[in-house]
């Protein structure tokens, strides 16, 4: 493939000298001027002038969901719910397509939805009365379950769970519905139908599509949850694998050395675009629902415990994965679990001298001095712009600011800071508990504003520049997997990874970038996505 526009380096901000390039073997082969790059042109070679157009490296989320969000995504979207009157409407339009004795499933239900009233499925009113019914929150470690569909999994009281997990119940010890993380949830999922192997396939790959038509051309996986490594493969042979695609499995609390001696043994496994490459684990929950972990509880005194009941046993995990040189990428949303996540890192490095480039998820909120942290230690912030910008507000009057309080809200996602103290910060969507679009992450990033764009950014101090959201989605996430070397940078022998704008996204205004067109997305030197307006 040979194409002619305008070559943007993240590195500096500025264009190529070179107007051209070429593409083989999935490779960049060739940069020059149209003339000299038309001239390697064969019979069989694409050649595309995009007229103008401007290509960067491709765009790589730093953390997303494919196959388990493809699966999660199944039913109702409830994202678009602003107040309970809309959730309650939404769901009694679908409970009237069911048939009878079906299951109704809902995802992206947002906890500010419920106001002033509890979390719970009576707060949803009769609409779920005779229906079983699971609702995925947003933040994708909580679930509500209706009263029938709890019956259904005789779930009719309290549960113990190794991790910190909660079946929440009322004074009386009667379930409410909300489930809090994956051991309570998996009570009911066990008894919900599932979508079939086929249909987790194709879902997957329509995700991908979509990705890629928004102008992604790889992702970092953060699960190899059920079936994912066989649905990756599958759809690679199949051509369908739209993504470039680096998998972290999770590695769970209770896991001993067998365990983890198998998640490194998982390292390299994939095919031509997808790979096990590191292990994802987790800290804390969420502050949303009061399962983060705060070094002071939250206004309502939660929020006070690790995800792992023992931190050390999660530290001696990291030193086993450090000295075998697999790279952990850990859930850390609260100030404590990120706090935690540091000095293990830094435990594992002083025992073995190696370079192993670790990453913390989330860092929604944090203390000056873990800000400063990260760049002595050499760990990547992986974090995630549009949560603050859709799910908090500058008044602090969402459900997040209010259970931290007002001193806690006010250093809500750090991405600025930790830019300015020389730590590499990895931009991600977390889909499907936020929109894919990178465009849209990259323009939270730099306005810090919902997409109402008439309400205020919520801490403008920590937007970063246009140029540092894009290195954000393409120099940093090639650093952070360990790919610099061919990855990231428009270069010979970089991969043929791209993605084509109608104009700079530099200097298109903040406020505009969500809506800028995508012309063309290229994967390994083949095109995943090609706008119309190309012919």
């Amino acid at each position: 493939m040979l194409l002619s526009a305008r070559l943007l380096d993240p590195a500096t901000g500025g264009f190529l000298p070179q107007t051209a390039l070429a593409t083989a073997r999935g490779e960049i082969v060739a940069l020059g001027d149209d003339g000299g790059i038309r001239a390697l042109a064969g019979p069989a070679t694409t050649v595309v002038d995009l007229r103008g157009a401007v290509v960067t490296p491709g765009l790589v989320d730093g953390h997303l969901h494919p196959v388990s969000g493809a699966e999660r995504t199944r039913g109702v979207d409830l994202s678009g719910c602003t107040d309970l009157d809309g959730v309650r409407a939404a769901l009694a339009a679908a409970a009237r397509e069911l048939a009878p004795g079906a299951w109704l499933r809902g995802w992206g239900l947002d906890p500010n939805t419920f106001g002033d009233q509890p979390v719970a499925a009576a707060s949803l009113g009769p609409v779920l009365d005779s229906v079983p019914a699971l609702l995925d929150l947003f933040d994708g470690h909580s679930q509500l379950a209706s009263a029938r569909a709890l019956e259904r999994a005789g779930v009719d009281g309290p549960r113990s769970f190794e991790q910190s997990a909660e079946v929440v119940c009322d004074a009386d010890g009667r379930p409410t519905g909300l489930l809090l993380e994956d051991a309570a949830c998996e009570l009911v999922e066990a008894v919900a139908p599932k979508a079939t192997k086929d249909e987790i396939r194709d879902a997957t790959a329509e995700a991908l599509r979509r990705m890629a038509a928004a102008g992604l051309t790889g992702g970092h996986a953060m699960d190899a949850i059920g079936d994912s490594l066989a649905v990756y493969a599958e759809l690679e042979e199949r051509g369908e694998l739209a993504l470039r695609v680096r998998v972290a499995p999770w590695c769970q609390p209770g896991a001993d050395e067998q365990a983890v001696a198998e998640l490194i043994a998982l390292q390299g496994r994939g095919g031509a675009l997808w790979q096990v490459a590191g292990v994802k684990m987790f800290m804390d929950g969420t502050i949303d629902n009061g399962t983060a972990w705060l070094e002071q509880p939250d206004c309502h005194g939660q929020s006070t415990h690790a995800f792992w009941p023992e931190p050390e046993a999660y530290t001696r995990v990291v030193a086993q994965l450090h000295a075998a040189g697999v790279p952990t990428a850990t859930h850390a949303i609260g100030d404590a679990a990120v706090r935690h996540v540091l000095d293990s890192v830094e435990k594992a490095r002083a025992d073995h001298a190696l370079v192993v480039r670790h990453r913390v998820e989330h860092i929604e909120t944090v203390p000056d001095d873990t800000v400063r942290r990260f760049a002595e230690l050499g760990v990547t912030a992986s974090m995630q712009p549009t949560h603050c910008c859709e799910y908090t507000r500058a008044d602090h009057t969402d459900n997040w600011s209010r259970r931290l309080g007002e001193e806690r809200a006010s250093r809500a996602f750090r991405c600025r800071d930790l830019w300015d103290a020389g730590v590499r910060v990895v931009l991600g969507s977390d889909w499907p508990i936020a929109p894919f679009a990178p465009l849209g992450v990259m323009a939270g990033a730099r306005h810090r504003r919902p997409s109402d764009l008439s309400l205020p950014p919520h801490g403008p101090e920590q937007a970063l520049t246009p140029l540092q959201a894009l290195q954000g989605y393409t120099l940093n996430p090639a650093w952070a997997a360990g790919d610099e070397g061919r990855a990231g940078r428009i270069a010979l022998g970089h991969r043929a990874d791209l993605t084509v704008f109608a104009e700079n996204p530099l200097s298109v205004p903040d406020t505009d970038l969500a809506a800028l067109p995508v012309l063309l997305t290229v994967v390994a030197g083949r095109p995943t996505h090609r706008d119309a307006a190309l012919g």
